[in-house]
Parts: structure tokens; sequence; C-alpha cells
């Protein structure tokens, strides 16, 4: 058997210890694959819109593979981890360190020989899938076939054999004698129960409390003023979290002696406390990687959501028409009613003239009378108005209000009246006793609604304009085709589509949410692996360890329950601080823009903590499975 084939069947006879690894590696691949497909995608090239999708795959297929090789080379380290007692018994066959180091170097490439031609494979087959749904999701105009993606596959190909090369030179490099040798001796020797530094400790509280009481005070503009601060004070807090203040409380359970001594606690709390130091640099960066998940896929969610948000309060009718002395009023107005009616679209119309008044800074101001307000209301079923003369309402739309609240000057409903006393001449003074927030007409900025014998008094108007308003009889959306072809005409005519509108938004908008997506989930399964190396790499010593306790009389039940809290604690404590982490940052994002991401914040989140759930629970059947076999 030469020494090649000594490496391959190593590979091939030890498909388990090996699995985790492969599988990791095969994962990035597919990911990148899948990513380089859309980049190259003959209908996502070219001088359109579409070709902004192009960019944002190549963007995103470069960030994935520079993350890829860090991800890749934690994942190898902790896989030479869990092999520290094989180097062991080879050293002790006669083998040199330079021979390990040839054998970790051919193992690994082909590793990745197989993990790229795999993920490729994977990729393919899976490709036309995945297509179908960026079509759905980027909202693309023509199809997306599938091709053979000859481009990416060599692309791909070759970034990730030179990927797995460096990774391979760069492991071989490390593992020199002294390194090598503490390594395998590294099952025998205490790791020594870490002791928290008390002052770093009460520096985490405060920092991770200051961080947060910032991020959900500012608001406006002062959360991108404090976003890098912030941002900084929480990872610092959250890396001494991890290395002080969970050491901290630990060791405090262990001095309490209710909890220490009670059932199965002094197994799970000694346990943890000798292997903290391990494991909290594990947890910081399963926690900061998953927090930028989080926040990433919320960010852009909740993004799109106000956007689309904004046009569905701004537009309360279905299609609306408002002329701006083009003179082409009436042609335009029939062309609406016309292409409505080919299409057999039943729709109810109404219109209304729109009054505006000079004041005394030479402004103009929106003032209109009950009944018109109350007809466009009823139209899009809103609540009309009842005024009573000489009360005129003040009418603010909601998302100028929202946004004109966020600053420091106290903008309540009592300040709001007040600034609002508008005086037009010597005779009409319009003190407005309500303040209503609504969408119902198209304006920009607040406006009045006086009583229809109050208009009456009013001088006359400075300036009118004719609005007009259709609304579907059921509520039904109008076909996409006529609402694009009615703004493609009218679109600079003063036509108003809010349908139209929102997907337009979402055409452009989609590319940016499925990159981030994808960008996200690669991070979060990433987290996920590197809490399953983390778990797996202290195997042996576990099988040993419940090996020793199970002879002293554990049961089978005091056993598992043991192993589901250790895991549990494993996965869901750097996962617990992400999920606070990722609320606060939403939190925060939501007082930027004066939209509450409540929703969004509990979907993106939800989402992501049942997957966990579903992991944890796949690899801890896997890991108790192997551990009660090694104490049959």
């Amino acid at each position: 058997m030469t020494f090649r084939q000594f490496a391959f069947n190593n590979v091939i006879w030890n498909k388990r210890l090996y699995a985790a690894y492969f599988l990791t590696s095969l994962f990035t691949v597919m990911v990148f694959f899948t990513f380089s497909i859309f980049a190259s995608h003959p209908q996502l090239t070219g001088n359109n819109m579409d070709s902004y999708v192009s960019f944002g795959m190549n963007v995103a297929a470069g960030i994935i593979y520079v993350f890829s090789f860090f991800f890749v080379l934690y994942s190898m380290s902790s896989f030479l981890q869990s092999r520290k007692k094989e180097f062991g018994l080879l050293m002790m066959q006669g083998m040199s360190m330079k021979q390990i180091r040839s054998m970790v170097f051919l193992e690994n490439m082909f590793i990745g020989l197989l993990a790229t031609i795999g993920g490729i494979g994977l990729g393919l087959i899976f490709s036309k899938g995945i297509l179908l749904i960026a079509e759905n999701v980027l909202i693309i105009d023509d199809e997306l076939p599938f091709y053979f993606p000859t481009q990416p596959i060599l692309l791909t190909f070759g970034c990730f054999m030179v990927l797995f090369f460096l990774i391979s030179l760069f492991v071989s490099y490390v593992l020199r004698s002294r390194k090598l040798i503490d390594l395998i001796k590294g099952d025998k020797k205490s790791k020594g129960e870490p002791k928290a530094n008390l002052f770093l400790t009460i520096l985490a509280v405060l920092l991770l409390g200051t961080g947060y009481a910032v991020a959900l005070t500012v608001d406006g503009l002062k959360v991108v003023v404090a976003m890098v601060p912030v941002i900084l004070v929480v990872i610092i807090g959250t890396y001494l979290l991890f290395t002080q203040l969970s050491v901290f409380i630990i060791r405090r359970l262990k001095k309490n002696e209710n909890v220490f001594w009670y059932k199965t606690n002094m197994i799970l709390l000694s346990d943890l406390s000798f292997r903290m130091k391990d494991n909290a640099r594990s947890f910081f960066l399963v926690a900061i990687i998953s927090t930028v998940a989080f926040s990433a896929i919320g960010s852009l969610y909740g993004f799109q959501s106000f956007l689309t948000a904004g046009i569905k309060q701004a537009h309360q009718t279905t299609i609306s028409y408002q002329d701006y002395d083009t003179g082409n009023e009436e042609e335009n107005v029939s062309y609406i009613d016309e292409t409505l009616q080919e299409a057999n679209i039943d729709m109810d119309k109404d219109q209304i003239t729109l009054h505006y008044y000079e004041v005394s800074d030479e402004s103009r101001v929106f003032i209109t009378k009950e009944s018109d307000y109350n007809r466009i209301a009823d139209l899009s079923d809103n609540e009309t108005l009842q005024i009573e003369d000489g009360s005129p309402v003040l009418v603010s739309p909601e998302m100028i209000l929202l946004s004109s609240s966020g600053d420091n000057s106290g903008t309540d409903e009592v300040d709001i009246l007040k600034d609002a006393v508008l005086e037009l001449d010597e005779n009409n003074t319009l003190e407005p006793a309500q303040l209503v927030l609504s969408n119902v007409l198209p304006s920009i900025t607040k406006y009045y609604v006086v009583s229809d014998h109050d208009f009456e008094s009013l001088p006359e108007s400075a300036a009118e304009e004719n609005y007009y308003a259709w609304q579907e009889a059921e509520d039904n959306e109008i076909p996409l085709q006529i609402a694009e072809k009615l703004d493609e005409k009218l679109s600079t005519e003063g036509i108003s589509i809010g349908q139209y509108e929102e997907y337009v938004v979402n055409k452009a908008y989609g590319p940016i949410l499925f990159v981030g997506l994808f960008i996200g989930i690669v991070f979060f399964v990433s987290a996920g692996s590197f809490l399953y190396f983390r778990l797996y790499s202290d195997l042996d010593e576990d099988k040993k360890k419940f090996q020793a306790i199970t002879k002293m009389g554990l049961t089978d039940k005091e056993l598992k329950k043991v192993l589901n809290r250790q895991t549990a604690l494993l996965f869901f404590a750097p996962i617990a601080v992400a999920l606070v982490h990722g609320a606060i940052a939403l939190t925060s994002l939501s007082h930027m823009f004066f939209y509450s991401l409540v929703k969004e914040s509990a979907m993106v989140l939800g989402l992501f903590l049942i997957i966990q759930i579903v992991y944890f629970c796949i690899v801890r059947f896997y890991y108790i499975r192997q551990v009660k076999q090694a104490l049959r």
C-alpha cells in the first residue's frame, strides 16, 4: 500500500469521522455554485434592470467565498482536534511529523475534491427548483429557464480547489512538532477551571447595558450615528459575557449548595465550568455570526415592509389621477375609463376639485370641504368626518406625522393644533379643533377639512386641480398588465396606481432581499456547524466521563437528562444571546423609520429559532445514541 493509498483509505474507512467536515464543505460549495448560476444566467445579463441582480449575485458570491475560507479553516481545525488520539497512535507506530502533515494535506485535498464535485452536482440537481423560486422572489419579467452552466462549474471548481489547497498548506504548516505533541496529549492535560475577573464581569454588564440602552433610546438619524459605537460596545460586551460573566455565574451556582447538589446539577455544572474556556470562544463566535444573520435578514425584510406599507397608506384608492395643468385632462381620464372597460374591470369612480389658498408667507395651503372629503372616503371604505360649523379638522398623512413625531420637540396633538392656526384674510381664520390621521386625499403635507357652510365663506382659491379616483367594487387587484399599460402611458401625466408602484418597489428590492436571505442562511448554518464541531470534538472525553459516572449509579433516565441539558445549553446559550441582540437591533431600526417592525422581527427570529430547534433535535439524537453505545 502506497502512502497516497493509505491517506485515501483512511478517509473511506472512517466515513463517520469525516462526514461532518465533508458535509459542511459540500454545503458551502453548493451555495457558492448556486449564486454563480444566477450571476451567469443569460436572462440576468445585459443592459437592463435585471443586470443589477447579476451584480448583486457576484458580490454575494464573493462574500460567501471569503467567508467560506475561514469557515472551512475553522471546520478543519475542529476536525483535527477530534483526531488527536489517532495522531498519537500513528506516531507510536513510527510515522514522522512530515508524514502526518503530508497525510493531512492529501486527506484534505481528497475531501475537498469530493465536496467540490458533490456540491456542483447537488447544485445542478436543485438548480431548476431554485430558479423557479427566484422567479417569484426576484419578480423577473422573463422566465429563468434551466441552462447548462459551464462557466459557473469551471469557476466553482477552480475557486474551491484553490481554497482547499491553501487551507491544506496552512494546516500542514501549523502542524509542527510542539503543537502536535500538545494536541496528542490534549485529552490528558487538564485545561483548568477558569476564574472570572470581577472587574471584567462588571464591565460586561455595563457594556451590554449601555449598548442596549443607547440602541433603544435613539431615534431618527441618531440611530445611524450611534450604530458603530453600539456595535463595538456590544461585541466587546458579548465576548466578556461568555469569557467572564458566564464563568462568574457558574462559580456562584457551584457555591450554592442547594443548586449544586440538586439531583444531577453537579455533573452539569462541573463539566461546564471545566470546559468553559473553550466553549466561551465558540459561543462568542456563534452569537456574533447569528446576530449578523438575524439583523441582516430582519433589516432587509423590515425595510421592504416599511416601503410597501408606505405605498399602501398613500394610495387608498386603486387608481387616482390628479391633473397638473397638462392640458390633457379629458383625454387622459377617457383613456383610463376605456382601458378599464376593455378589460371588463368594474370600478366605482368619483371626482372632486382640490382647492389651494395663498397664506401670508406666499405659500399655499390645501383646504377641502366635508362633502368632498367624505365622498372619496366612502369610495375607499375609509372613515368619514362629521364637522360642525366653525370647527375645522386638521388632517395629517400618517407617515408624515410619524416622521415629524420622531424628534424631541414634543409634537403632541395639542402643540400641532396650536401651530396649525391659519389666517387666510381678516375675515377668515381657521382654528382646527381636531387632528385626524388619514391618507384619503393626496397630500404630502397637512391640510384642512371644513364644513360645507364654512367653505362657502372662504375667499377665492389661488389654484384648483381636478382629482379623480377609481375603486374596484369588490376590492380585487387589477391585472398587472393593465396597471402597467396605464402607468406606461400616464406616469408623467398624474396617474397613480398603488398596486403597480408596490410591484415596482418589490421588483427593485427583490434581488437585495434574495441575496441577503441566502447570505444570512449561510451565516446561520455556519454557526450551527460551529456548534456541531464543538460538541463532537469532546465526544471521546464525554464517553469516558459518562462510563465512569454510570458505574457510580447514574441511571439511563438521569444520563439522558444530563445530556439533554448539556447539548441544549451548548446550542441555545449563544442563540439566545443572538436573538436578544437581533431583537434590540431591529427595534432600533424601527426607531429610525418610526415604523413598528414587531411582526417582521417576530417572523424572522421565530423562523431561525424553529430551524435551530430542529437542528438541535437531530444532533442531540445522534449524540445521545453514540454516548449510550459506548456504555454498553
